[in-house]
């Protein structure tokens, strides 16, 4: 049988990439899916096949796939230059309008991913305090920083007691001396959490925080415990910094708005950047400081050959004005109904399921509860066996989702296509019925 498009083209990746791929999200056997093109809410790949994309490249297509508007502005800028080594009135205005967007923002700083955002916000924050160690939640992916991905793949045969977290490398090689100074802390454990800080007082430089942390189980943080963190920052001299580079799209202002609290530094990516690479750090003028080349010596000299390009400003400022007060509501209604609407079909179908998330956000358990924490929200071998089922089984059906079965709505989105993705979902419970 002759191969297809995407089996010759995965072996020739396979001749010059690690696995064949250059972000292990993607990979998947026998080969990953390869993109063709894509418009509003559906892609389609090198075998002609269209899928409503329930993933928007993790979570970053706030608009999904290419939107007129974003288009248009990014193809006029790329006429007059896609980079220099001159600052340009893009990043002015794009500054402008997120500082706008949240009275936490003082001052923002562009860099090119989420990950180098948390990094940039951990480094402010020593440059800031003088301290070297850093507090963060088990299990919490914040990127590939070696101190912000402590314990983010840790499991039952190595995460510790729960009083205790361990301190868990995910990279081979990892120094032991990034262990010592970082500090793991339960999620949404009030008490616990503050009894482990309070062993670090006057160590700690930051607190590092996902609102409603992906692999923590999509679960959003309780406000006690926020404003636990939040207060203990305060008393004991530590940056409050949040990560919102998945959740920012949660509201007008951010996921930190459902709180009442402001952080000191929020790090920010993916759907800021209007389908571009993008991550920036914003908050407190006293700490964006730390960046300042006023200064006769910078306490934290940052740079980027690519930070604030005009192509990444001119996309992420036509996409955020257009995901304006409105946009935000509309399509957290969607996420509304869509979760109301899987928790109708896990019940008719009589599964050991469940749902969680928040905003345009959800994600699908085979647990018949939702979960609290990381330790309630890991996936033994046979419960991921059977997630995969279920992804496989919803991408077979037209929908693709996040391989955990996660869903990150987009404004392209209509109830047509939560109801196709909810018919797809009930065809799969019914076929797992029996095995959860």
């Amino acid at each position: 049988m002759k191969p297809t498009a995407s089996e010759t083209l995965y072996e020739r990746a396979c001749q010059v990439l690690p696995g064949g791929v250059s972000r292990n999200t993607v990979f998947r056997t026998p080969h990953p899916f390869y993109a063709d093109k894509a418009s509003g809410c559906r892609v389609t790949d090198l075998e002609g096949v269209e899928r409503i994309d329930f993933s928007n490249n993790m979570a970053a297509l706030i608009h999904g796939h290419a939107h007129p508007a974003i288009v248009t502005a990014v193809s006029n800028q790329l006429h007059r230059g896609s980079a220099f080594t001159m600052a340009t009135e893009a990043e002015v205005s794009f500054a402008e309008h997120l500082c706008n967007r949240s009275q936490a923002f003082d001052k923002i700083r562009f860099m090119n991913s989420g990950t180098e955002a948390v990094m940039a916000g951990l480094k402010a924050a020593r440059a800031f305090t003088g301290r070297s160690k850093i507090a963060k939640v088990e299990g919490a992916y914040h990127g590939a920083y070696d101190y912000a991905e402590i314990s983010q793949t840790a499991s039952p045969a190595n995460w510790g007691p729960p009083e205790q977290p361990s301190r868990v490398p995910v990279a081979i090689g990892t120094p032991q001396g990034v262990l010592d100074d970082v500090i793991v802390i339960p999620f949404n454990d009030r008490d616990t959490a503050v009894a482990i800080l309070n062993r670090h007082a006057g160590e700690i430089a930051a607190i590092l925080l996902d609102p409603m942390p992906h692999r923590v189980g999509l679960i959003p943080a309780e406000r006690d415990f926020v404003h636990a963190l939040r207060s203990w920052s305060d008393v004991n001299d530590a940056v409050f910094l949040f990560d919102e580079v998945i959740t920012f799209r949660s509201t007008y202002e951010g996921a930190q708005a459902w709180f009442d609290v402001q952080p000191d530094l929020t790090a920010l990516g993916k759907v800021i950047g209007g389908g571009f690479p993008v991550g920036a750090l914003a908050g407190r003028d006293e700490i964006m400081r730390v960046f300042d080349p006023r200064q006769d010596e910078v306490p934290l000299p940052h740079s980027g050959t690519f930070s604030a390009n005009p192509i990444t400003m001119t996309a992420g400022r036509v996409a955020m004005e257009l995901f304006d007060q409105a946009a935000v509501e509309r399509l957290n209604a969607l996420g509304d109904h869509a979760r109301q609407a899987i928790r109708e079909a896990i019940a008719e179908v009589g599964v050991g399921a469940c749902v969680t998330g928040g905003g345009s956000l959800l994600r699908i358990h085979l647990k018949p509860e939702s979960p609290t924490n990381y330790r309630s929200a890991y996936m033994s071998a046979d419960e991921a066996s059977r997630v995969k089922f279920l992804v496989d089984h919803l991408s077979d059906h037209g929908i693709m989702l996040i391989n955990t079965c996660t869903a990150a709505l987009s404004t392209a989105m209509t109830e047509a296509e939560i109801n196709t993705l909810v018919g797809a979902l009930r065809t799969g419970l019914i076929q797992l019925r029996g095995h959860i």
